[in-house]
């Protein structure tokens, strides 16, 4: 009875460390919708608009207020300054 319940410790034990993982490394992408809440703390990085027309795919990279970085992909009307 004692050797089973200290292989059941032992399964929870080693069951635990495998769940819990520390990997701040992932990058979180958002949705695109019509109301997105986003916690935006630091703007990382944005697309380049400029000189681009129409409707092109743009990018936001951010961290939110718990340091986690987030991925926005969502469609933007670029900003054409060479029209004739």
């Amino acid at each position: 009875m004692k050797l089973f319940i200290l292989g059941f410790a032992t399964l929870l034990a080693t069951g635990s460390a495998f769940a819990y993982t520390t990997d701040t490394s992932t990058v979180i992408h958002d949705k695109t919708d019509f109301l997105v809440h986003l916690d935006v703390a630091k703007v990382i990085s944005t697309t380049d608009l400029s000189d681009q027309c129409g409707i092109i795919p743009a990018r936001l990279d951010y961290l939110d207020h718990q340091g986690r970085e987030h991925v926005l992909d969502y469609p933007v009307q670029g900003r054409c300054t060479n029209q004739n």
